[in-house]
């Protein structure tokens, strides 16, 4: 429930959600397992109402943090949820992930020097080693990988539960060579893992973009990210998800809302906001949000954007305020202080899409929704 004093505020659909991570579990090869990626906020949407909406349809969790994770574990639903730890974890939290048996990403050996001498070899700490295969962020080239394996060997506390890559260039392309590329080189490395210390656990490669297009990426797990929360990695992405036949539809689940808090006519010619950077073009009706850009409401949005009240688009007018900003409701006569506005997402027949507003600050999708004020509350319905 809402606090009384709420001005702005984010709806979480359930329904939406559920349906998401059927909609691809559908495609998958019998067996593989599904991890909902929920770092970063659950992509904006809350790590609470995402975790307690899809908790017990998940096999895996993926968070940035240990602080991610504790708070995942906090509404699993489930006594010991599986999590995996994608980003860094600095040694002095070390503990903090072993004592609840968090999963840690590694790819140094500093983490594991760590990581050995606070676990146990008969509680030892779990890890997934990254591979780097050509994405040049964090993981382990796989020229060091043979010494890494005949070194991690000898740490008796440690366990190499599992053994992935990311790709580089899989929602943007129809083109998939550079993604083959990559699946070579990881291959390359289960190959090499598999003749040092046998083949661990869990093999895993497959971001949304990849798991709805390539099934040979799946191996033992999946993680879904963006496509979870109801939307497509790129355009690109959907066309050709439809081109390999695959009949998935994406529900999104995020509505962001704020309500009017003020209307008043002005004249022709009266500028707007800072700067007196518009100025109206006619006699104007004119509404007052509560909601601004640090609300995650973009600056850049300014003069080109649109709200929907009465189900119906209201331009944004004028320059984004921290916290506010004003719309045009001329044509919305029944337009009254107190009205819900919808910011993102449907209202009636019109809806605004996450897409439509990355388009116009030159942006993705997953900025627009993660960039939403984390303290703004988010709350779940159906």
């Amino acid at each position: 429930m809402l606090d009384i004093a709420t001005k702005n505020w984010v709806e979480i659909s359930k329904s939406a959600l559920v349906a998401n991570v059927e909609a691809i579990k559908r495609p998958l090869k019998p067996g593989v397992n599904f991890m909902a990626v929920v770092k970063s906020n659950a992509y904006g949407h809350g790590i609470a109402p995402t975790v307690r909406a899809i908790g017990k349809k998940v096999d895996w969790f993926g968070v940035d943090s240990v602080i991610e994770a504790e708070e995942v574990k906090k509404f699993a639903g489930q006594k010991q949820p599986n999590i995996l730890i994608l980003g860094h974890t600095p040694s002095t939290a070390h503990h903090r992930v072993i004592q609840p048996g968090f999963r840690q990403v590694v790819y140094d050996r500093p983490t594991i020097l760590s990581l050995a001498k606070l676990a146990k070899p008969k509680r030892p700490a779990k890890i997934h080693l990254k591979i780097e295969t050509g994405t040049s962020r964090q993981g382990m080239l796989i020229d060091d990988l043979s010494s890494f394996l005949r070194w991690i060997k000898q740490k008796k506390s440690i366990q190499l539960e599992g053994l992935y890559t990311h790709f580089a260039n899989i929602e943007d392309t129809s083109d998939p060579i550079y993604a083959l590329k990559q699946l070579k080189r990881f291959k390359t490395a289960v190959a090499i893992t598999e003749s040092l210390i046998g083949r661990p656990k869990i093999l895993h490669t497959a971001c949304s973009a990849a798991a709805l297009l390539y099934p040979e990426t799946q191996f033992d797990l999946v993680r879904v990210g963006i496509s979870l929360y109801g939307m497509w990695p790129s355009e690109l992405t959907q066309e050709n998800v439809k081109l390999v036949g695959n009949r998935v539809i994406l529900k999104p689940a995020l509505t962001w809302k704020t309500r009017i808090v003020q209307i008043k006519n002005i004249a022709r010619g009266t500028p707007i906001s800072y700067g007196l950077t518009e100025k109206v073009s006619r006699n104007s009706k004119i509404a007052v949000l509560p909601i601004g850009y640090w609300d995650g409401f973009d600056r850049g949005w300014s003069s080109i954007a649109s709200v929907l009240v009465h189900g119906k688009r209201a331009k944004v007018l004028g320059r984004v305020c921290m916290n506010m900003c004003i719309v045009d409701v001329t044509d919305i006569r029944s337009a009254q202080p107190g009205d819900e506005v919808v910011l993102l997402g449907q209202q009636g027949k019109e809806n605004i899409r996450a897409e439509e507003l990355a388009a116009k600050i030159g942006t993705i999708n997953y900025e627009v929704v993660t960039r939403i004020n984390p303290l703004l509350p988010r709350i779940i319905v159906e």
